[in-house]
This record gives C-alpha cells, structure tokens and sequence, in this order.
C-alpha cells in the first residue's frame, strides 16, 4: 500500500513516514542538482536570501531532459544523491524537510536528517519517462544558465518514491539487505 502524501512536509507527515514505505507525493517540489546547491550554499555563506522559501520544503535532485511539443517536462530521473552530501547538511538546517534522489548518503547527511527531522526518498533511475508523468507544471526560478540544472519549482501529482532513509535514520540501504539475508537463510 502506498502512502499519500501534499506538500509542505510538516513534521507529523515526516514521522509517520518509514524506511521501505511507497509514497506518493503531491503539491509542489523544487528540482537542484549540484551546481544548484553550490550556489545556493554560496548565497548563505553571504547571508543572502534564496531563490525559494525551503522551510519544510523537498528537493529533488534532477536535471530534467527538454519537454517535447505539448509536454510539461521530458525525462525527469533522479541523479545520484552523494554529489549533494557536501551541502544537505546545511539546508536541511536551514528548513529543508525532504531530499529525492538515488544511491546512498553520508554518515553527516543521515544525521543531519535525524537532527532535523527530515526524510530521504529514492525515485527509481529507470522510470525517468513515467516520473516525468507525474509532474504537472514546471517553472524555471533560478539560475537558468545552467540549463537542466536550474532550479525549477514543480507542480507532482502522485509522484512515486520510496522512504530510504527515515526521520530516526532507518536506512532502507541497510535494512532491506539484512531482511533479504534472513530471508535466503
């Protein structure tokens, strides 16, 4: 059974999300890949204000390929999460609730989700064309010269991920392997 979840993640919608849970999410999303993030970490070095309000905010780490005629978007898989692992830590700080992506994150950025109450989701790398479905409207708002990766503000209807890693650091990495291991013995 899947989870429905809408935009901004409050912290009761985050605790009641587990690691292995199917969720689908709803309402508005931000897209920033890492030369996104440099620059927004950049930005708050000189205290300056963001592109966008990330208080209980998701950013999914994509660079979505060129809509085709009558299309929102084009493909819109996530991009491996560790490149962002540099900078999570701080926005998660400074109000971020969730993080899309693939692959693994570091011993700080899964303490920082427990220190903020936060939640890491995975989206799968091959189902790009049917995420790129789920998404409803996209609006360029920052950094347009990096092409793809501009931050982007995204209307998802029934977006699809999974809870890999959970608001007390249950990591879904490292759960589902042992649960697979017990299950082969």
């Amino acid at each position: 059974m899947e989870k429905k979840i809408t935009t901004p993640l409050t912290e009761q919608k985050i605790k009641e999300l587990k690691a292995g849970e199917r969720v689908l999410i709803s309402g508005v999303i931000y897209t920033a890949r890492d030369a996104a993030h440099k620059r927004l970490i950049e930005l708050l070095d000189k205290n300056e204000k963001l592109p966008m309000n990330i208080k209980d905010q998701i950013i999914y780490y994509v660079g979505p390929s060129p809509a085709k005629p009558g299309k929102v978007i084009g493909s819109a898989g996530p991009t491996t999460s560790y490149r962002m692992d540099p900078y999570a830590p701080r926005l998660l700080g400074k109000g971020l609730k969730g993080m899309i992506g693939k692959g693994l994150r570091s011993k700080e950025v899964i303490e920082s989700i427990k220190k903020n109450k936060a939640v890491y989701f995975g989206a799968i790398g091959g189902a790009a064309a049917l995420i790129g479905k789920s998404i409803i409207k996209s609006e360029i708002i920052a950094y347009e010269d990096l092409g793809s990766e501009a931050i982007r503000r995204l209307e998802v209807k029934e977006l699809p991920v999974i809870v890999v890693i959970d608001s007390e650091g249950n990591n879904l990495y490292e759960t589902g392997q042992k649960n697979y291991l017990n299950s082969i013995t």
